[in-house]
């Protein structure tokens, strides 16, 4: 028997292991493709918008009206500025903390961080022309979207501290509105999202692998196993 549970043990440690490695090389690839992104356009487009952001942007002039422009103001606002750099994070990790999930608040904001961190240090690296008929203020570099980046970081690490399947989906959909409500003000090109997307996923898996451990026992200490309920994990 204790060579059954020594066996059993090995098992479990070994699929935590690699449990640990898929988000880590996932997040390593997802931020390598950004980067890869970014310099095919800076490089060999010399930052200029390349066919799919033509064809986006021209879509987007199609559809593009007072209640759009409404909508995807609220987004802005919401996705940067003081709510979406102070008062969304803070307003997550109290909630968390108030959960008792101390080390899925440090995840967020670990991840949030070094989100915003990286954003800026690419959007410095290739300094990319924002489009010209821009509805709304905007800082240096179109290259990757912050705003987008920021709601990946959100949707994965939420997806991984609750692991729902309606915390998945309502993470996905924030993203989603929020790309097209980036292109739909003209502040970024069609790839500069899909830059902040690649960013923001992959930072919040890489610093998963790290936090997997103290944050799979801080979920089951909130739902003790026979306790969850079936088929929403």
């Amino acid at each position: 028997m204790g060579e059954t549970k020594a066996t059993d043990a090995a098992g479990e440690a070994e699929a935590i292991e690699v449990g640990r490695r898929v988000p880590l090389f996932s997040g390593i690839a997802a931020v390598l493709l950004a980067a890869g992104l970014g310099l095919l356009i800076a490089g060999r487009f010399d930052g200029l918008p390349v066919e799919i952001d033509e064809e986006w942007a021209e879509e987007i002039l199609e559809i593009r009206g007072p209640v759009g422009i409404w909508l995807a103001t609220v987004m802005d606002r919401l996705g940067g500025g003081v709510i979406g750099v102070l008062v969304v994070p803070v307003v997550t990790i109290v909630a968390l903390l108030l959960l008792r999930r101390p080390w899925g608040a440090a995840y967020f904001l670990a991840a949030s961080v070094a989100s915003a961190a990286l954003v800026q240090l690419l959007k410095q690296l290739f300094g990319r022309a924002r489009p010209e008929d821009m509805l709304v203020t905007s800082d240096f570099g179109s290259f990757p979207s912050g705003h987008v980046a920021n709601a990946a970081t959100i949707a994965v690490t939420l997806g991984v501290i609750v692991p729902r399947v309606w915390v998945w989906a309502a993470g996905t959909a924030y993203v989603v509105l929020m790309l097209v409500s980036r292109t739909y003000l003209g502040v970024h090109w069609f790839t500069d999202t899909i830059g902040g997307m690649l960013v923001g996923a992959g930072v919040a898996l890489m610093l998963w692998a790290p936090f997997a451990r103290p944050l799979e026992r801080e979920r089951l200490a909130w739902h003790p196993p026979g306790t969850r309920p079936t088929g929403d994990d």
